[in-house]
């Protein structure tokens, strides 16, 4: 008999990779995408899955209790990947962070105990760690957020821990780095650089450009994501993340050398209010579980950035269609050049 798993938040970046990773690497699992559709949530990237009779979309709120009840009939686990995630917009909006990531927690952890839920796992980021000038974070490290994001997904964490540890529920938490690849939306780094490019707009770097990211392509950490799930210990967090750290501005550099543009699209601005100088993470204890990463990130970063220029109807689509789009930037950055 397959197993039933309702995976939140499916029709976003991450989510939509793990779901088509899950179907072709497992014959015995059966999945329900639980997603709101807001403005990231996009079911075209999940257009190569629509006909598999073990795939089964459910549109619903993680904050409804009711949907969320409906959702999850006939369900053995979770995994939950709904959230909002864009540092830039929880410094600006910060509510809907809080609601989604915290309170939609809660609603999901109190449907999977009151009908026995027997796993639940809650995908969260190195960012609930904070920075680091040296060295790498580990799972035993003290938590220290801060942005809205990430305190709000710190707090979700710490939810899931104690539903472990008060109502024996057996919970995973697995905490991935910078995410890349294709069909992320084009408010992110990558996608957003390559998108400005391919348009001859300037790409906005804050800073001097000196902030350390740690990459890790989507399919990797979807892997990551399995294998936490199905040999990961209740009551464990996992770290997901590779070797592959690059400073943004040579991140930035290495798109425009792609795509043949001039470094003069950079154009810096004033840094972000709170901006975390370096993250670094350890994965040992998941390798210890027998995963590594596959995809080498040289490779990967540019057929992820010629993707998106083979793709530009997808995130021109999206461009147009987000009216609020530029002036959300525009905002974001008013007074910081």
């Amino acid at each position: 008999m397959k197993q039933k798993i309702l995976v939140t938040g499916g029709a976003g970046f991450i989510g939509s990779c793990l779901i088509k990773y899950w179907l072709k690497a497992d014959p015995e699992v059966s999945i329900v995408n639980f997603d709101k559709l807001t403005y990231c949530g996009d079911l075209s990237r999940l257009k190569e899955i629509e006909g598999n009779p073990h795939y089964r979309f459910f549109k619903g709120d993680v904050c409804d209790p009711g949907a969320v009840e409906e959702a999850l009939g006939g369900c053995g686990a979770i995994v939950h990947l709904a959230a909002e995630t864009h540092v830039d917009r929880s410094l600006l909006e910060a509510k809907a962070f809080f609601d989604t990531n915290f309170y939609g927690t809660y609603v999901l952890l109190e449907a999977a105990r009151r009908k026995g839920i027997k796993k639940f796992l809650l995908v969260s980021t190195d960012e609930v760690y904070g920075s680091r000038p040296t060295g790498f974070f580990t799972e035993k490290d003290t938590l220290n957020p801060t942005s809205p994001y990430s305190v709000s997904k710190a707090a979700a964490d710490l939810l899931v821990l104690s539903y472990a540890r008060a109502h024996g529920m057996h919970t995973v938490i697995t905490r991935g780095s910078n995410t890349f690849g294709p069909y992320q939306y084009p408010e992110k780094v990558i996608p957003l650089f390559v998108s400005n490019a391919l348009s001859d707009q300037k790409l906005p770097l804050y800073g001097d450009g000196r902030q350390v990211r740690n990459w890790l392509h989507a399919e990797d950490h979807s892997r990551g994501i399995l294998f936490a799930f199905k040999k990961g210990k209740s009551g464990e967090v996992y770290n997901i993340s590779t070797p592959f750290s690059l400073a943004n501005v040579e991140l930035t550099r290495r798109i425009l050398k792609i795509l043949g543009k001039p470094q003069s699209l950079i154009q810096k601005v004033k840094d972000r209010l709170g901006h975390d100088r370096r993250y670094a993470i350890s994965s040992a204890k998941l390798r210890r579980l027998g995963w590594k990463e596959k995809v080498p990130f040289e490779k990967s970063l540019c057929e992820t950035v010629l993707w998106y220029k083979a793709n530009q109807g997808w995130w021109r689509a999206i461009k147009e269609k987000r009216g609020d789009f530029k002036e959300y930037y525009a905002k974001a950055y008013a007074g910081r050049v």
